[in-house]
């Protein structure tokens, strides 16, 4: 019999990490029907939940989690237990590698349809039929939602009444990274779990553990706001310590190359990033994303202000689909645009001084 639990990664080929299966046990230890697993993006919840979903159809459940060698567990792994739903987006159930309903499979491929950005009520409909099933292999049925705010107002209301009235041997598992947007009703009915941010000496040796060098975990843990799965994410993608220093001030000099390879929602990010560095630095504050002897000069603060506002409305939309070059060009355009105004002003700001 196994003795050691594994719990599942958060993405294809990253460790499960130390903070998640603290998290676990103490949501081992409660008793409900629903849970509400909250917090910021880039915090492990659909990790999390999974390692819920793992445990309790479990057919050798440890202390620790589920056993992870037991037919069950290898189905939950292959993504084909008969007990357990995952909702998603479409466009996420696709790149995680989770099975479409056939009809909505077909229709993709058939190009009828693209795939769905939000959790579509017909897949709420048949999630909700499945949760009045039988249990398959007779331990109960789990239904995980994530993110649970791509729930529109009609999805979810078909999933509170289920919620309101569960049958007997169904858990549900709510994962989000904006819970504030879900329905107050949906919220009231689940048990709450806030997510807790990893220490950051945890992980760095975490990441160094999973192949990351010290240099360049610190930088990009530092730019990643203290997420390690981001961070793993980006060395994989080959995005090096060296190329986040030197990002600034390429922006600065208006090098079209320094966003190459990001999506729009990427290249926002860095933005914003950049953006609240210079308002921090313009305001007497340390910056949290970039080192000070990486930033440029900062431009005026009005027109920092100005353009955090701009980038924020675009990133409301970034699934929009934009051209990704003059989007680029765009955006690098508008940094270089304000760096060059800095360096006017610079003067006569030091003059004044």
């Amino acid at each position: 019999m196994s003795t050691t639990a594994v719990g599942p990664a958060a993405t294809p080929g990253s460790a499960w990490a130390p903070w998640l299966q603290q998290q676990l046990q103490h949501l081992l230890a409660q008793r409900g029907h629903a849970w509400l697993l909250q917090g910021p993006s880039g915090l492990g919840q659909q990790a999390l939940g999974l390692a819920l979903a793992r445990y309790w159809l479990c057919e050798d459940q440890q202390p620790a989690g589920a056993c992870g060698t037991c037919a069950s567990c290898k189905l939950v792994d292959a993504h084909t237990h008969p007990d357990l739903c995952v909702l998603m987006p479409e466009t996420a159930m696709i790149a995680l590698g989770w099975p479409l309903d056939e009809s909505s499979q077909k229709k993709i491929d058939d190009k009828e349809r693209k795939a769905s950005r939000e959790i579509r009520v017909e897949a709420m409909r048949g999630a909700v039929e499945f949760s009045q099933r039988t249990s398959a292999r007779g331990r109960g049925k789990v239904l995980l939602v994530y993110p649970a705010e791509r729930m529109n107002a009609v999805t979810a209301n078909a999933l509170l009444k289920t919620l309101e009235e569960p049958p007997g041997d169904v858990k549900f598992v709510l994962a989000s990274e904006a819970a504030h947007q879900l329905l107050p009703t949906i919220r009231s009915r689940c048990l709450s779990h806030n997510m807790l941010w990893p220490v950051e000496a945890q992980s760095r040796q975490w990441l160094q553990e999973q192949g990351v060098d010290a240099d360049t975990a610190a930088v990009l843990l530092r730019a990643a706001g203290g997420r390690p799965a981001d961070v793993l994410a980006w060395t994989e993608d080959q995005v090096s310590a060296r190329q986040w220093r030197q990002l600034p001030r390429a922006l600065a000099q208006g090098d079209v190359q320094a966003l190459a390879g990001r999506s729009p929602a990427q290249m926002l990010d860095v933005l914003i990033k950049l953006c609240h560095d210079w308002m921090a630095l313009s305001s007497g504050a340390a910056p949290r994303f970039f080192d000070e002897a990486d930033l440029p000069a900062a431009p005026a603060l009005p027109a920092l202000v100005t353009w955090s506002a701009e980038l924020r409305k675009l990133l409301r939309h970034a699934e929009h689909p934009y051209n990704a070059g003059l989007l680029q060009e765009t955006l690098v355009a508008q940094v270089h645009a304000l760096c060059r105004q800095a360096g006017r002003s610079s003067p006569t700001r030091a003059k004044a001084a």
